[in-house]
């Protein structure tokens, strides 16, 4: 399971890079319970069952608007993002939404279905964040 830290960063980030003049940072943080206290700390080792934020952090080198799109790892159920910008894809990012407007065939779609994030990020934010939380399958 060590891996599987290694493989989410490197699967987190898509749609913009730093040869178009967008620097983007990740970070994965798991939440730790000790003595009724929780905490966030860097991600190491994951087990199952284990609760995570996924961070990204982003800076222009011009204020020009973008988009940022992140997938969600396969090993990672979706539970909610920081932003209510934030749209969602529930099929590998081919259409999006706010989750409680899409559907699976004749069902609402849920949290564990979510494939992909997106942010249209303006031109007068050239740096900020994004994060999210999901639980590891």
């Amino acid at each position: 399971m060590g891996l599987v830290a290694g493989a989410v960063l490197c699967l987190m980030a898509g749609g913009v890079s730093a040869a178009n003049g967008v620097g983007i940072e990740r970070s994965v943080y798991v939440e730790r319970s000790q003595q009724g206290t929780r905490a966030l700390e860097p991600a190491t080792t994951l087990r199952k069952g284990d609760k995570v934020v996924l961070v990204l952090a982003w800076r222009a080198a011009a204020a020009r608007g973008f988009t940022l799109e992140s997938a969600v790892p396969r090993s990672l159920a979706f539970q909610r993002a920081g932003n209510e910008e934030v749209e969602v894809s529930i099929d590998q990012g081919r259409n999006w939404g706010q989750l409680e407007d899409l559907r699976i065939g004749s069902r609402l779609a849920s949290a564990e279905d979510v494939t992909h994030l997106r942010l249209r990020v303006p031109p007068s934010a050239p740096a900020g964040r994004i994060t999210y939380s999901a639980i590891v399958r």
